[in-house]
């Protein structure tokens, strides 16, 4: 039985429909000007429609000509390059296939990219990421422009990918929507045995083959990576907001089980159209309290950072403003249930086998930390259907109730005895603006730094000073010139090793950069996201090497400790480094950089999506501040 929902929880979700009232309003209104009990491929002319079956098998194009069949899209980010998309190939099939058994069609719609973070780490392609998420809003939006399907199934995993699919379905809010993903890789070499030969090699004592070896235990095989970063972190988001089928989140691909779940997304799929008494389109299953449900899963599981900028951004989608005072207050509430590396040892199969999903969301609900009366594409029951796993049984697919207690309370805790009793994502202020921190893996002694400041403008300048022990003091390191407008904001990951070996030679330490960490931030401070950014006119680029520099989690609070006449009188520095937009197809990304929002709005780089509705900024813009002191 679910609790009262707490005040706090209620108290957000409040707020966010108040100050998004109008705008959801016209969202709502656009998806009911799409209701229609005929199948969508019914508003086409005739040539339309035989354009878009021409290549149907018979079967099919008989059924898409003459029948009421619902017509299934699938929007796919299959590549077999990527271990977590690599599993997708055989996913359309199977859901053609089913689809047929369930009296529907399905039809591939349309393929979107799918580039890995992991890969292109601290190299060019990385400052392509995060504009590779709007990309694939973009090319989700081109997919389903043909107008002739009654549902889509997503097929996507990995950071960018799923946040880009979602906008991308949420502007298509109309339509009936199931995420399909492929599952966790088996567990390979223990996630701390992976950062410890990372952290030797920075420090020079091992060579590139030990950590060659060391990689590839870690990432050995189909599946999803299984430390708990954005990837993983997008999986949660999926179950807790009920768009997936239940318990899909982390059963390993290539499967039996894995299988049934693929099959049975066709099925719901197609029970949940218009042309059904069960129509349930995706527009009103993320609405606020699925936001919020969202967010509360972010903070008890020590999810991915990186979802500070993808929810707002999902939110804009729906029709729904989010900031992160909603995250900050919301993580007051929420205690830590979850101990998954970065921030503990086990990694995503320990996790579900200590009662995953189920058993988290259970807890969340006896808690009354989330709303269990919201709209999911598993139909009747509301949050609650995700309380359940899914099993084989000899007449197939079925669900039972999840464990009702932690399996491994070294992984899940339980709610009167959690890990921490808040969930450890922060916002701080000050003079240097708004910023994000992560402090569920930094120990309670790290988490306040007051240090001189030493500047840099990219990740390769940091590691020079590093190898030639220029860090080895108290240090606040500053990396600005990261942001979105800048350089796209690259994750800076690469920065995690050195920062990390300054931490354990007894100094103190912290990051300040308006770029991104990785979901995979971990015990040094970081103070990520800073808002207003440089490039932007953010007073991050005042900072001068030697500035004391405060960065205090525990209160909240991120300053240049300058005395004021010199700090209104110091000149901002916007530059970024030379040529670093250049090469890589960087000069495609040109439009997305010059028009993109803050972090804080979700770095979105094509508007707001209501021009009727002035935008929600919470961040004060202190460029025009700025420049009218420098005068």
């Amino acid at each position: 039985m679910s609790a009262p929902l707490h005040p706090t929880i209620a108290q957000v979700t409040a707020r966010i429909q108040a100050r998004s009232k109008a705008r959801r309003q016209r969202y709502l209104d656009l998806i009911e000007t799409r209701r229609s009990g005929d199948p969508a491929r019914a508003r086409l002319a005739a040539a339309n429609q035989a354009h878009g079956f021409a290549a149907c098998p018979l079967q099919d194009k008989e059924m898409l000509k003459s029948g009421r069949w619902a017509n299934i899209g699938i929007v796919t980010a299959y590549n077999d390059m990527l271990s977590a998309h690599q599993p997708l190939a055989t996913y359309p099939e199977i859901i053609k296939k089913a689809a047929r058994k369930f009296g529907a069609t399905a039809q591939v719609a349309g393929g979107v990219p799918a580039m890995c973070d992991g890969i292109t780490q601290g190299f060019e392609g990385m400052e392509l990421s995060l504009f590779s998420r709007d990309t694939i809003a973009m090319s989700t939006a081109i997919a389903l422009s043909h107008d002739t399907f009654d549902a889509v199934i997503y097929l996507g995993v990995c950071d960018k990918i799923v946040p880009g699919l979602l906008i991308g379905a949420l502007r298509h809010g109309w339509l009936p929507s199931i995420f399909c993903p492929a599952g966790p890789m088996p567990s390979g070499l223990p996630n701390p045995e992976k950062a410890r030969i990372r952290q030797l090699f920075a420090e020079g004592k091992v060579g590139r083959d030990a950590l060659l070896e060391a990689e590839s235990q870690s990432y050995h095989s189909p599946g999803t990576c299984t430390f708990y970063g954005t990837a993983n972190s997008n999986q949660m988001l999926m179950e807790i907001m009920g768009l997936h089928v239940p318990g899909s989140a982390f059963i390993n691909p290539n499967t039996p089980l894995r299988t049934a779940l693929v099959e049975n997304s066709a099925l719901r799929a197609s029970q949940i159209t218009q042309l059904t008494d069960h129509y349930t389109p995706i527009g009103h299953v993320v609405d606020a309290r699925s936001i919020v449900n969202a967010i509360v899963g972010l903070c008890a599981t020590g999810g991915s950072t990186n979802q500070m900028i993808h929810i707002p951004a999902i939110a804009r989608a729906a029709g729904l403003i989010v900031d992160w005072d909603d995250f900050n207050d919301i993580s007051s509430v929420t205690p830590l249930l979850c101990k998954v590396y970065p921030n503990g040892v086990a990694d995503v199969n320990h996790f579900h086998a200590a009662g995953g999903m189920g058993y988290l969301i259970r807890v969340l609900l006896d808690a009354g930390l989330v709303h269990g009366d919201v709209i999911t594409i598993a139909g009747k029951g509301g949050l609650t259907a995700y309380t359940q796993e899914p099993y084989l049984s000899d007449a197939g697919l079925k669900w039972r109730d999840a464990p009702t207690t932690t399996g491994d309370d070294a992984v899940i805790a339980s709610i009167e005895k959690p890990f921490s009793s808040d969930g450890g994502l922060r916002v701080l202020k000050g003079n240097l603006g708004r910023a994000c921190v992560k402090v569920s893996a930094v120990k309670p002694e790290h988490r306040v730094v007051e240090a001189p400041a030493r500047v840099f403008k990219d990740q390769a300048s940091l590691h020079k000073a590093f190898n030639a022990g220029e860090l080895d003091r108290d240090v606040v390191v500053v990396v600005r010139g990261q942001g979105p407008r800048a350089t796209g904001m690259p994750e800076l990951h690469k920065l995690t090793p050195p920062l990390g070996v300054i931490l354990d030679r007894g100094f103190k330490v912290a990051l300040v950069t308006d770029g991104r960490m990785s979901g995979a931030s971990g015990k040094v401070l970081a103070a990520i996201h800073v808002s207003p950014e440089a490039k932007a006119g953010g007073l991050i680029g005042k900072i001068q090497n030697g500035d004391l520099i405060r960065v205090d989690a525990e209160h909240g609070i991120l300053d240049a400790l300058v005395p004021e006449a010199i700090w209104q009188k110091r000149p901002l520095d916007t530059t970024v480094v030379s040529g670093v937009n250049r090469g890589f197809g960087r000069e495609l990304f040109s439009v997305f950089r010059d028009g993109v929002s803050h972090a804080e709005a979700g770095a979105l780089p094509f508007g707001d999506m209501d021009p009727d509705d002035p935008p929600h900024e919470p961040v004060q813009d202190q460029s025009a501040q700025a420049a009218e002191a420098d005068a």
